[in-house]
């Protein structure tokens, strides 16, 4: 089987994909994304997943690349990571109480005969209402500092959420499911026919 190359320094989205019991390596892509492109958010997020592999793919010949890039969707507001504790705080506040949308797009790349795919998926989260020193607790406990919307599903955040429509995994950045499902136009199947079956 090929090198897996993951270009994601994302804790989370490492952990999504060791599930696969693919073995992998990291290597980080420095693309910079930019969430005002003039594009809509699907089609945003597959462009930006697909950048963060063609700056991690010439450092290699004969492997499988895979990027992503998340964000959520608020009433057509795009919001990224927040930068500073009053940027995580607006952000919570803006999706106390209400429904957003988490969009992911990722990018499985050959690097040894050019073939790529880029698909984006859509999961609906519902927050509960937030108390005001709710949301200032939890901004000063850091964890919304380097999240898509200011929260993480798989934390503290978790306690805000009354519940998702859509794949889990995507929220926290990498969506399994359609993931693994575009791995097999690539030769590779995470759950195999043993020998002789």
């Amino acid at each position: 089987m090929k090198e897996i190359i993951l270009a994601s320094a994302s804790p989370r989205r490492k952990d999504i994909l060791s599930i696969t019991g693919l073995r992998f390596s990291i290597c980080e892509s420095d693309y910079e994304e930019d969430l005002s492109l003039p594009l809509r958010p699907r089609a945003l997020a597959r462009f930006l997943s697909r950048k963060k592999a063609e700056a991690v793919a010439h450092k290699y010949k004969n492997a499988i690349l895979i990027a992503a890039d998340t964000f959520i969707v608020f009433k057509d507001r795009l919001l990224g990571k927040p930068h500073t504790d009053k940027e995580a705080g607006q952000m919570l506040r803006l999706l106390n109480g209400k429904a957003h949308s988490v969009i992911t797009g990722f990018t499985i790349m050959d690097l040894a005969n050019g073939k790529t795919i880029s698909r984006s998926v859509e999961t609906k989260v519902y927050f509960r209402k937030l108390g005001t020193e709710e949301i200032r607790a939890y901004v000063r406990s850091k964890e919304p500092m380097d999240k898509a919307g200011a929260y993480a599903v798989q934390g503290l955040g978790a306690v805000f959420i009354e519940r998702i429509d859509g794949d889990f995994f995507n929220v926290m950045g990498l969506p399994l499911c359609a993931l693994t499902e575009g791995l097999k136009e690539f030769g590779i199947q995470v759950l195999r026919k043993s020998p002789g079956c």
